[in-house]
């Protein structure tokens, strides 16, 4: 059967989105084409950037979808049974009543997102968009009820979302594609230069230990550069940083900060952190680590270190720390992420 051309398109734009770092990092993201009553839409735990090479679309029932949020029954229907579940935010895909939806972790955006001074900046940069701003909410109905109220009463082609990320809705891939580098270059910020990592003093660190360097140099600029370190360990800016790289980051002082680490991990019977900061070093990562990690990683690099020293910077809280920590759809997300290696 062929496939619709608005599908064709998708993917090549999700193809193209999902490998810019600046805008989407590993399995996040996701964007969706309405045809009919048919929605297509990026299928959980799966890469754009894998768009055109593989099917990660499933097909959802439209109208039942959109019925079954109006009941707060976050379980969405699909239009054909496969291995593959929709995106956790299947919702906003749904809500939003433009033919294509894109959603991304776009660096600027969340860089703006994560802060409590940022209304006025939107307004001023963001003047001559159809846009709003959201508090943080978690994935899934809890945002599904706050965006359907912005929805039901205006026209929004741009939602920010609060300690998470982008949303944009068009009427064709290109123009939705198009949007989101229009408000990213409306929200660009400049980027603080980073000290270099003593690399050879990281690899004696992890010496005979289940920790290596990341294969991301531009990631130690977290440990290097103070400000961008504090932020980082000061706790959670956004989902999947929580999902992928756990609560806040550890520091490490030497071989000894280290152990201490490890150790600490075993008497509480938790694993040992994904990743941690050696300050004035550079940041080390679990062996095992899978992409997603890795990716997460970077992009904890890039936003903050577009986090200026005046950001009146804005946290997870632990109880949605924890929400995220626990919840079934993400650990589906995490096991699809490490099946990919």
């Amino acid at each position: 059967m062929r496939e619709p051309d608005e599908l064709s398109a998708l993917r090549r734009m999700s193809a193209r989105v999902g490998r810019n770092m600046l805008l989407v990092q590993g399995a996040g993201g996701n964007s969706s084409v309405k045809d009919d009553d048919v929605l297509w839409v990026k299928a959980s735990g799966t890469w754009l950037s894998d768009a055109n090479e593989k099917d990660i679309f499933v097909p959802v029932l439209l109208t039942a979808a959109r019925e079954a949020l109006a009941r707060d029954d976050e379980r969405i229907p699909l239009a054909a049974p496969g291995p593959l579940r929709a995106s956790i935010e299947t919702s906003l895909h749904a809500l939003m009543p433009h033919r294509v939806v894109l959603h991304v972790h776009a660096v600027n955006t969340i860089a703006w997102a994560a802060r409590r001074d940022a209304r006025d900046e939107f307004a001023a940069r963001l003047d001559g968009l159809a846009w709003r701003d959201l508090d943080y909410y978690h994935p899934g109905l809890p945002l599904a009820r706050a965006v359907s109220a912005i929805v039901a009463r205006e026209t929004v082609d741009v939602l920010i979302l609060g300690n998470h990320g982008l949303v944009v809705g068009a009427e064709t891939s290109d123009a939705a594609e198009a949007l989101v580098h229009d408000v990213e270059t409306r929200l660009a910020l400049p980027v603080r230069a980073t000290p270099a990592a003593d690399d050879a003093a990281l690899q004696r660190l992890c010496a005979g230990t289940a920790y290596r360097l990341p294969a991301d140099a531009a990631c130690h600029g977290i440990a290097t550069d103070p400000f961008s370190r504090a932020i980082a360990t000061g706790g959670s800016l956004y989902p999947d940083h929580v999902v992928f790289l756990g609560p806040g980051l550890p520091t490490i002082e030497g071989a000894d900060g280290l152990a201490t680490m490890l150790a600490r991990a075993e008497a509480t019977g938790l694993p040992a952190p994904v990743a941690a900061l050696a300050p004035g070093l550079g940041a080390i990562i679990r062996s095992d680590a899978n992409p997603g990690a890795e990716a997460m990683l970077s992009c904890l690099a890039l936003v903050t270190s577009r986090l200026p020293l005046s950001a009146d910077i804005r946290y997870l809280s632990s109880h949605h720390e924890q929400m995220l920590l626990n919840w079934d759809a993400e650990r589906y997300r995490q096991q699809l992420t490490a099946a990919r290696q």
